[in-house]
């Protein structure tokens, strides 16, 4: 019989993937297909789940805005562009950081998105 020449590759690759499945539930950590198949899912749930943050956390951004701007009579729709009317570059983040934690500072910013428009 030939010599098989192929160092530990094939050990250390099932090695990784049950190390990846470490505390999977029942055989999904302890066999390797099973535990192959839950990482391979495992790593398309994360892939689409960093893409999907940007999505959830770009909403609740805008809700938090938008309730903002309805305690000074005005919607989210019309303060955003009121403020690309003045200029004025604030990321949606800063803005929802404004609405929560500096509500004077928020109702300057609404005060100069109003009078931008109405200026236009």
């Amino acid at each position: 019989m030939p010599r098989v020449r192929r160092s530990t590759n094939r050990r250390d690759s099932r090695k990784k993937t049950l190390q990846l499945a470490s505390g999977y539930f029942l055989t999904k950590s302890k066999l390797y297909r099973s535990a192959q198949e839950a990482v391979e899912k495992a790593l398309r749930y994360g892939y689409v789940g960093r893409k999907r943050k940007k999505r959830d956390f770009r909403r609740l951004f805008i809700v938090r805005i938008n309730a903002g701007c309805r305690l000074n009579a005005t919607t989210y729709s019309r303060f955003i562009g009121g403020l690309k009317k003045a200029g004025i570059e604030l990321n949606r983040k800063i803005l929802a950081d404004l609405a929560a934690n500096e509500p004077a500072a928020f109702t300057s910013l609404v005060e100069k998105a109003k009078a931008a428009t109405a200026a236009a």
